[in-house]
């Protein structure tokens, strides 16, 4: 049965928001998004332009008599993050999202809502749509392929935009306002193993670290939440000092952007281990529930012995270099801000691990607010991953944003905000990478500021976004448009 949306405010944006759901359009595959955003173009009759990396501009025109007010840019992007629970049978390539109402928050059912920031999109339509609002100028901008490097926005034809102001729809708590970002980059180390036959007189055993919360590498690295593979490789290391472990399989993590939730190994020891390899287990389980209990209720270490042993194994000596570069690469914070207390400054994400054939690919990423700080975290990595043979690529950097809090639009913003509500916002900077950090590299006199209604758990299946706060943020978008 479809989702009921008929009942929530505003109509329209939610309206928009559920057609957005059931297009598919995760990162790289934005093409039926934005084939739906050019037909809703021309059936308003507003002029758009788009470039070769697929982003889109819309163009409004002012309401009477505001004609002469700065020109305001809605800008979003596109496409999300596709990550399930791995018990749910769903094709992100095919499927429309299987919306849910839970009390206040909307989400979906054993996937990611798409929340980021489908909502953001869901808005500027909203707006472009409706003849009876007040504003000045506008454009919408919606890009591409924010989530796995902000390609869409690197890449974007900056003759497309001509506005002053751009409000970032891309932030995930009300009455925050973001005035700046972290810089990042994705550091990807490739390793060749050597493959062997496996040894006679061994067992085999399958590990698996489930449960976790998961969370955006970014916006939530400071909770201190699990990280599956930092786990695994723990447990394994344990049991590397204790005996010969040869792997041949590991897999956890996927994106760059996101704290992995699960991880698996199944790896052959010795015959005649099996009690010291559960003590060894269950030693472990015990200390990550302990360390870990209050954050991460959920948390599961499942150790099976499996029924047969494979023909091919990864060399005793290149399991060990495999574990041991997971067990040292570091994870969460490195450093906090002395500009904005609070803020993380620099931090890197151990994001996923893969064993395919003769190679392990190791996925990282690392954020920071000060570029120097940025690099010599990137370097430490590159310098953990070449010791242990691995080819480097280097992915996705791309600028912090520096925060201008004197801008115009932050008073008039910080004006609307305190006449609506009768408080005052929060004015701070995000541990993520906006993409107005890019896009202030490509136009340097435009005014940015970033806000947006509640969300929690992005890029987690557990994503879900808040009915109420919608609707405010909604309405505080009308005040601002007026008032700008």
């Amino acid at each position: 049965m479809p989702f009921d949306f008929s009942n929530l405010s505003p109509g329209p944006v939610w309206s928009y928001f559920y057609d957005l759901s059931q297009i598919p359009r995760c990162s790289k595959h934005e093409e039926r998004v934005i084939t739906y955003i050019e037909e809703f173009a021309e059936k308003h009759n507003l002029p758009y332009k788009k470039d070769n990396a697929g982003n889109i501009c819309i163009s409004k025109p002012a309401s009477s008599g505001f004609e002469s007010r700065p020109a305001v840019v809605l800008q979003g992007h596109v496409d999300m993050v596709c990550e399930k629970n791995t018990d749910v049978q769903f094709d992100f390539n095919t499927e429309g999202l299987k919306l849910k109402r839970e009390g206040e928050w909307i989400t979906a059912e054993g996937t990611t809502l798409g929340a980021d920031n489908g909502i953001a999109v869901a808005m500027a339509l909203a707006v472009l749509a409706d003849s009876s609002l007040t504003h000045g100028p506008l454009e919408a901008l919606f890009t591409v392929d924010e989530e796995t490097g902000l390609t869409g926005a690197a890449n974007l034809d900056p003759s497309m935009v001509s506005g002053d102001i751009l409000f970032n729809i891309d932030s995930e708590e009300e009455g925050i306002f973001y005035i700046g970002c972290a810089g990042g980059i994705t550091t990807i180390g490739t390793i060749p193993v050597s493959i062997g036959t496996s040894k006679e007189k061994t067992e085999a055993y399958s590990l698996r670290i489930a449960g976790l919360r998961g969370g955006h590498s970014g916006a939530e690295i400071h909770e201190g939440r699990g990280n599956s593979v930092v786990f695994c490789s723990r447990i394994l290391k344990a049991l590397t000092d204790e005996t010969k472990v040869s792997l041949f399989q590991i897999d956890g993590g996927d994106k760059h952007n996101a704290i992995p939730r699960e991880c698996s190994a199944s790896f052959t020891v010795g015959k005649g281990m099996e009690e010291q390899i559960v003590q060894i287990v269950e030693k472990y389980r015990s200390i990550l529930l302990e360390e870990y209990s209050d954050i991460e209720p959920d948390l599961k270490v499942e150790l099976i012995k499996l029924d047969s042993t494979p023909e091919k194994v990864l060399s005793a000596s290149d399991s060990v270099k495999i574990i041991d570069t997971l067990f040292i690469l570091p994870h969460g914070v490195i450093g906090m801000s002395r500009k904005l207390p609070g803020l993380v400054e620099t931090s890197t994400n151990l994001a996923a691990v893969h064993l395919k054939d003769s190679t392990v690919t190791i996925l990282t990423s690392q954020r920071s607010s000060t570029m120097s700080a940025l690099d010599h975290i990137a370097l430490k990595v590159r310098t953990i991953l070449t010791h242990a043979g691995a080819e480097i690529k280097l992915e996705g950097e791309h600028p912090a944003w520096d925060p201008d809090p004197d801008s115009g639009i932050l008073k008039t913003f910080k004006k609307v905000y305190t006449e609506s509500t009768g408080k005052e916002p929060e004015v701070t900077a995000i541990h993520a990478g906006l993409e107005c950090g890019v896009l202030g590299e490509k136009f340097e006199n435009m005014e940015m500021i970033s806000f947006g209604p509640d969300m929690k758990e992005v890029h987690t299946p557990n994503e879900r976004l808040s009915i109420p706060s919608v609707q405010r943020t909604w309405d505080f978008l009308l005040n601002v448009l007026k008032e700008v």
